[in-house]
């Protein structure tokens, strides 16, 4: 695994866990970045790519849920935080980071779902972003 991709890794992790305190405690995204930087050991992290993730995700959040609601067949107030947080962030790799292959977008998701979300939510994860990408990725697809 190429450092870059071992540190966007880390960055989906630390962004999944700051989402998850977002969503909890409604903390601004820049004092959960701070909060991070000074208590979590973020030397594998791309912290530029850390950033991104959770200021986008948090300023899209009404853009990401509407995909996820388009999407999937979990209403978004029954679905697991965990994964509702994955997702959004899968949401926001596949509309504004389109240097990642959607492919690869997917397979961190579900790996993500597979260590912090619901017995078999990978399953549900990797049944939506794969539905989403034949939209939103089609041209990637090899789709007209």
């Amino acid at each position: 695994m190429s450092r870059q991709h071992q540190g966007r890794r880390h960055a989906r992790r630390r962004a999944l866990q700051g989402l998850y305190q977002w969503h909890m405690n409604a903390v601004p995204a820049s004092d959960i970045y701070t909060q991070f930087v000074e208590t979590q050991d973020m030397r594998n992290t791309d912290m530029e790519y850390f950033k991104q993730l959770l200021v986008g995700v948090i300023a899209g959040v009404e853009a990401w849920d509407q995909f996820i609601s388009s999407y999937g067949h979990i209403p978004l107030v029954q679905m697991d935080p965990v994964e509702r947080n994955i997702l959004r962030i899968a949401f926001y790799e596949l509309r504004e980071c389109l240097d990642i292959p959607y492919r690869v977008t997917i397979n961190e998701a579900v790996e993500l779902a597979k260590v912090f979300g619901a017995e078999d939510g990978h399953k549900y994860i990797n049944a939506v972003l794969d539905k989403a990408c034949k939209t939103l990725r089609s041209e990637e697809q090899g789709r007209p």
